[in-house]
């Protein structure tokens, strides 16, 4: 298995990269979890803006998937919060939603989100801004 995850990425930075994913369907979480351990990535999962706060600490990621509309704390008010921290703020966050307006993408641009991903996302979206977001924080 060690094998099939070294070899999964191009580049051993990116294979072995830590990406959180924070979303209150456990359904979104598994899905985005499955593709990219299958893409040699550790993943750690949360199902709000709460838990996900407490595990960016223990875990720092290096990637972050964030869905906009959660209990308790929404991805809007987590995302601000990471990124206000000088630790995290070169964390990339993605912004995954199932609205795609306009007013929603800016209002991520807003809080300090890299990029918006609208749900029901591919495999070939997840893993792409996977690819591009590492490949800009390694360069």
């Amino acid at each position: 298995m060690s094998t099939a995850a070294a070899g999964a990425g191009t580049d051993n930075a990116i294979a072995l990269a830590k990406i959180m994913v924070i979303d209150d369907s456990q359904t979104i979480r598994k899905t985005a979890e499955t593709l990219l351990v299958k893409e040699g990535y550790a993943v750690i999962t949360a199902a709000d803006g709460f838990e996900a706060l407490a595990k960016v600490a223990d875990h720092e990621p290096d990637l972050i998937f964030i869905d906009i509309m959660m209990p308790r704390l929404d991805g809007y008010q987590a995302c601000a919060l990471i990124k206000n921290n000088a630790r995290y703020a070169k964390t990339p966050v993605i912004m995954l939603s199932s609205k795609d307006g306009l007013f929603d993408r800016a209002r991520g641009r807003i809080v300090g989100s890299d990029e918006y991903l609208t749900k029901p996302f591919t495999k070939d979206e997840l893993i792409g801004a996977v690819r591009a977001h590492l490949g800009k924080k390694a360069g």
